[in-house]
């Protein structure tokens, strides 16, 4: 969706990658190494073609406390989720890997996120009615929590979304300035 937003023509390719990752590390490495294993399995897939082609891979972590916060296995979990966010600030970081055959750019976005003290009844609503299950920190921002329960956001809105968006436009703007020299 933000890629249409942003009028970039793509297609969507899903790898098998691993997503795992060793507990301790610096979050920002942690996601930074994820995107890259994301781009190199499509890669890998895309490079025995002859045509050419820019893979764009990310992955998107919410930290609280210095802990990584993944997406819930449950009802329960995601309730337990927004309810240690509940009134607190957290980080989401997503980092993006960008790579054709000549090139790879691996970065990440950092945003802080502050929810307003949230009822259990408005947590229990939005977990049962929207289902958080496939989201890292068990909520979307562009839901109804975000529009009730995001007391502040500093940085890049669409990067907690899922996509530093204008970012990603710009460094897609200098490989192909870069390929037309």
């Amino acid at each position: 969706m933000l890629l249409e937003w942003a009028e970039i023509p793509f297609e969507v390719y899903v790898s098998d990658a691993d997503e795992s990752f060793k507990e301790g590390g610096e979050p920002s490495e942690i996601a930074c190494q994820i995107a890259f294993v994301k781009n190199k399995a499509s890669f890998d897939v895309f490079e025995k073609t002859e045509t050419d082609f820019i893979i764009i891979s990310a992955d998107t972590i919410v930290v609280f406390k210095e802990k990584i916060i993944g997406k819930p296995q449950n009802r329960e979990e995601a309730i337990e989720i927004l309810t240690l966010l509940s009134g607190q600030t957290h980080h989401v970081i997503t980092a993006v890997c960008i790579s054709d055959r000549r090139q790879q750019d691996l970065f990440y976005e950092t945003t802080r996120v502050s929810f307003h003290n949230l009822t259990l009844s408005q947590i229990e609503h939005y977990v049962d009615t929207y289902r958080p299950y496939d989201k890292a920190g068990a909520y979307a921002i562009q839901e109804w929590i975000g529009v009730v329960g995001i007391k502040n956001i500093e940085g890049d809105f669409y990067n907690v979304m899922g996509l530093p968006v204008s970012k990603v436009v710009h460094k897609l703007e200098k490989i192909f300035l870069t390929a037309t020299d």
